[in-house]
């Protein structure tokens, strides 16, 4: 990771994620009624608890709306969510508005065409390994974990290391 990363990652308020590929692996499962399924890492869960436990803000913003993924931002009690939305920059910028701070403080993490836009706005552009070519050379850290797979909780480390919160947010969940 850089050194720029890092100091970016200093200032983060909000981190911003997609969905398909970044907090689920991207694939599209349906059971015998055609009702969309997702799977969804316990880890991320556990990672998006500690960030909001140290006063980062999560939001998710996705193109598609689906009711797992309501459930899971509902479950984990996630502040943001803006389902449906194929063009997610001016979606950054109202959340921004809405809660007072600057792009530069936000992070955001997407693997696809779709997330470059608000990818360009934001202080720090995250991506996963298995993200699109033009996606991880936008960014400017890429985890080493897949989407889907623990990639979410590893930017969260990475953001609360960086400002030095990491340790005091373990506290609640280690004995």
């Amino acid at each position: 990771m850089s050194d720029r990363a890092v100091e970016i990652a200093k200032s983060i308020k909000l981190l911003l994620l997609d969905v398909d590929g970044v907090l689920t692996d991207g694939g599209l499962y349906y059971d015998d009624n055609g009702l969309a399924m997702k799977r969804f890492n316990v880890q991320d869960g556990l990672g998006i608890k500690l960030a909001q436990s140290a006063g980062l803000e999560i939001g998710v913003i996705t193109g598609l709306n689906q009711k797992p993924v309501e459930t899971r931002v509902r479950e984990l009690g996630i502040q943001h969510y803006h389902p449906g939305h194929h063009r997610k920059a001016p979606i950054v910028e109202s959340i921004c508005d809405e809660i007072g701070i600057s792009p530069s403080e936000v992070a955001f993490m997407g693997d696809d065409w779709i997330d470059l836009g608000a990818m360009s706005l934001v202080g720090l552009a995250m991506s996963v390994p298995n993200g699109q070519p033009e996606v991880r050379a936008a960014a400017d850290w890429i985890s080493s974990r897949k989407g889907g797979d623990g990639a979410v909780r590893e930017a969260i480390s990475f953001l609360l290391e960086a400002q030095g919160l990491l340790e005091e947010a373990k506290k609640q969940w280690v004995d």
